[in-house]
């Protein structure tokens, strides 16, 4: 299995932005698609986006549309969340997930996936 490092998570206020990375190391020739859940106190874990780890298709957490970004560098073997336009709402542990099986189309799903990093805090004041 690939070992997820999640990083930039801090304190933004309120229409910020921030930028998340996840370091990947490992068999990353595994990967078959990526994708970034987090998980509120008291909530369940919830999709964020997920991206295809050779193709372009992405998908969207219907809260987190048109604000947040998620890219991948196969090269530097990271995956990114540029989050901005944050709301209090968006305060969170953010976690990057993978998948190492065959199907490669980004999944809003966190059992499709099978490895997970520690997570980052986001907390966004008012």
């Amino acid at each position: 299995q690939v070992q997820l490092v999640e990083s930039g998570g801090g304190l933004v206020q309120a229409g910020g932005s921030l930028r998340l990375s996840c370091g990947i190391s490992g068999p990353t020739d595994t990967i078959r698609r990526m994708a970034w859940f987090r998980q509120a106190p008291g909530k369940e874990r919830e999709f964020v986006a997920a991206i295809s780890w050779k193709f372009d298709d992405t998908k969207y957490g219907d809260s987190v549309k048109g604000r947040f970004t998620i890219s991948r560098d196969n090269v530097k073997n990271t995956l990114n969340l540029r989050m901005s336009g944050l709301k209090i709402e968006d305060t969170a542990i953010y976690y990057c997930a993978a998948d190492t099986e065959i199907q490669s189309m980004p999944s809003e799903y966190p059992l499709d996936y099978d490895s997970w990093g520690q997570g980052t805090q986001v907390t966004i004041s008012s």
